[in-house]
């Protein structure tokens, strides 16, 4: 039996063409929740993942780049075709520090970097990253640094950073008890599928460095002012911020997701293996099934260029915080049948014009 939920859903699905968005960049897709979370409904099909690509290639694209970190990109190969075999809900934009906020004012939960009493990373202007034992660009762990104090000043509407793997999933949960829907980080090819929308480009705005500066908060020459030793790994143009820009200030991909590119770095479900592409399932791959790494995807307001693409793959403790890292969550569908059925035929259609 169709609910009434569902019906306006299939209704709203038949209005527009696949991988497309309004001109407003609200589609009629979008679901609201609690916390005032927007989901957008992202279709089952199937897409190609990973890159394959030359160093050669790379070395053209990045002429500023060693060349060696061309050749450590193995984790992204083989190539292969996934199979999303059902359609899910993924989070318009990445969670914000208010929304965040009223997660833990209403649930009483402390995130990592104040229950175990070490803290986070932040920026400090008098912080020298060449001094550092790790190279790390930024000064932790702290205890004056945590998901409210990254070193930099950010709004309510800004991704929140410094949050673990750990408290992501604990964000899911709460939330999954409170709505009685099922909340989840996404799997990494569900995330891979959803920031491509439809492309094999390095990037959803297209192969070119410079396109990320219409749809992405990355390392340019705003942020390079703090971090003068890298500016050649800048891009040349100005995207207006130093350090996190408000969530959606950059244009969506195609199917209507703000800032899959840049802003910051988004936990997946998955533990991390090198080599697990060459192994990997074709229907809807959940990653390995125990590791020591949680995978994050999608690079970061701080992040150079060559790392922010659709295909890169990082890597982090589960109990990682970082001024870098923050949370884009699923909810799953209901009504997957019925579901399924019409947004698969949505997605075939693109692929015969």
């Amino acid at each position: 039996m169709k609910t009434r939920a569902t019906i306006f859903l299939l209704a709203s699905l038949a209005m527009l063409p696949a991988w497309s968005v309004d001109s407003g960049g609200a589609s009629p897709q979008a679901v609201e929740n609690m916390l005032g979370m927007k989901f957008v409904l992202v279709p089952s099909g199937e897409f190609m993942m990973g890159s394959e690509e030359s160093a050669e290639s790379f070395a053209k694209a990045y002429p500023q780049y060693d060349r060696k970190r061309f050749l450590e990109l193995g984790d992204e190969a083989p190539v292969h075709k996934v199979r999303i075999t059902r359609p899910f809900y993924l989070e318009q934009y990445e969670v914000t520090v208010g929304q965040f906020k009223q997660f833990l004012d209403a649930s009483g939960y402390q995130p990592e970097s104040v229950a175990d009493g070490t803290g986070g990373y932040g920026y400090s202007p008098d912080y020298d990253p060449q001094k550092s034992a790790h190279g790390d660009a930024f000064e932790g762990r702290n205890v004056k640094y945590s998901w409210r104090n990254p070193g930099f000043k950010q709004g309510l509407d800004h991704p929140v950073v410094n949050v673990t793997w750990n408290d992501a999933v604990a964000l899911a949960k709460w939330l999954s008890e409170k709505e009685g829907k099922k909340y989840r980080l996404p799997t990494e090819a569900e995330w891979e599928y959803a920031a491509r929308a439809g492309t094999r480009t390095r990037y959803h705005s297209g192969d070119d460095p410079r396109s990320l500066l219409r749809v992405a908060k990355v390392f340019d020459a705003d942020t390079a002012k703090n971090w003068p030793q890298w500016k050649a790994f800048a891009l040349s143009g100005h995207e207006g911020f130093e350090f996190t820009a408000p969530v959606g200030s950059f244009a969506p991909n195609a199917l209507g997701l703000y800032d899959m590119h840049g802003n910051a770095w988004e936990w997946v479900s998955d533990w991390y293996d090198d080599d697990y592409y060459a192994k990997s399932p074709p229907d809807d791959p959940q990653g390995p099934a125990s590791g020591r790494l949680r995978v994050r995807r999608g690079g970061s307001w701080h992040t150079w260029p060559f790392y922010a693409r659709s295909s890169y793959r990082n890597l982090n403790m589960p109990d990682t915080r970082y001024t870098l890292v923050g949370i884009r969550l699923v909810r799953e569908v209901e009504d997957s049948d019925t579901v399924v059925h019409f947004a698969t035929r949505q997605i075939q259609s693109s692929h015969e014009h």
